[in-house]
């Protein structure tokens, strides 16, 4: 895929010589902009927000608990550290569209030493707890990384401490930060993964499944496990078989012993993010889909139809993989007892994921 390049890059003055500063200022050879306080960039919508580069400090803690873990809804127990905001990628369904419209500038933190600074307290003061920690919630995890040289902070870090795993999560392949890097087993990429149709029409600017697949590749060759989130699965006529092929196309590419989980998880939208994305030129299948609300608020697509699409995808995933976790995001105890025959607690999933431990 084309590497991303804002138009613009602004940078706060006191955050000149962090190393994330530095990186971008040697790599981007377009305009950079200075500013104290805070960058004046306007208003702007998140679309717009996408084309330039704000570099500042993070105000307030970074470690936090992922806030997919909604009450009534089997949680992972995963956390979430968020070294940036917004992407430079366009997906029709992505929840960013609502949730920064009103920080819509593309940010990256430069006060990185203070997140892992964090991250090590909590991890020395639980020595007995095995946490998995991901930094893809708020923003691609690895799309800016060609900038930033963000991963090379990240991944000795995690390699030297046996109680974490950490999860870079990506619908890129910008993986080439990560070959000269020593995961110790301790670093997970994951690619956010979907039928072909969908990845055409609703996911503008991200890379193939086959250049996803060749990163994976690469990355497993030097020593990383590997994740795949098939999320949001989308009806789409076909469904069946393109879903079908997506499992079969990750099963001739990757060592299935290198692959540390799979989850799963139907679209869902909120009120807002509908509002959002009905503003959008008309979009692929994800806009054709039928979706009724549910008690979190969330449309998804109807519970039976969903049934289906996740008994269809376990069984076709425990075939070509049966020794990779799966687990079902953000679905009630009645749809994982009825999909995956249990259902774990909050603490039990998010340790036999921690673990690597398929059941």
């Amino acid at each position: 895929m084309k590497r991303f390049e804002p138009q613009v890059v602004w940078i706060d003055r006191d955050e000149l010589d962090t190393p994330i500063a530095r990186a971008v200022r040697g790599r981007f050879r377009g305009p950079i902009e200075l500013f104290s306080g805070s960058a004046p960039i306007g208003r702007r919508s998140v679309q717009d927000g996408k084309r330039m580069l704000v570099l500042q400090r993070h105000r307030g803690g970074f470690l936090r608990h992922c806030p997919a873990g909604t009450a009534g809804l089997v949680c992972c127990n995963y956390l979430v550290v968020n070294l940036a905001s917004n992407c430079p990628m366009d997906c029709s369904y992505c929840f960013l569209q609502d949730y920064l419209a009103d920080a819509p500038a593309l940010t990256a933190y430069t006060n990185v030493g203070e997140a892992l600074a964090e991250i090590d307290a909590v991890l020395r003061a639980h020595p007995e707890r095995r946490f998995r920690i991901g930094t893809g919630e708020l923003s691609d995890s690895l799309a800016l990384d060609p900038l930033t040289d963000l991963s090379a902070h990240l991944v000795p870090f995690f390699a030297a401490r046996p109680n974490a795993l950490l999860e870079l999560k990506t619908k890129t392949d910008c993986v080439d930060a990560l070959l000269d890097l020593d995961p110790c087993e301790r670093v997970v990429v994951s690619w956010s993964v979907n039928a072909p149709t969908v990845t055409a029409a609703d996911e503008l600017g991200t890379a193939t499944l086959a250049e996803r697949l060749a990163a994976a590749r690469l990355v497993q060759a030097r020593g990383y496990l590997l994740g795949f989130h098939l999320d949001p699965l989308v009806e789409l006529d076909g469904w069946e078989h393109e879903y079908a092929s997506l499992v079969e196309a990750i099963a001739a590419a990757v060592d299935a012993d290198r692959v540390a989980w799979f989850s799963l998880g139907s679209l869902r939208v909120s009120p807002p993010l509908a509002q959002a994305m009905a503003g959008r030129a008309a979009g692929g299948p994800v806009a054709a889909a039928e979706m009724v609300p549910g008690a979190d608020g969330k449309a998804r697509v109807w519970r039976g139809l969903r049934l289906r699409m996740y008994r269809t995808i376990v069984e076709r995933l425990r075939e070509a993989f049966p020794r990779a976790p799966l687990y079902l995001c953000m679905e009630t105890a009645d749809v994982w007892d009825q999909v995956m025959g249990e259902v774990p607690s909050d603490r039990g999933l998010g340790m036999r994921l921690a673990a690597g431990r398929a059941w």
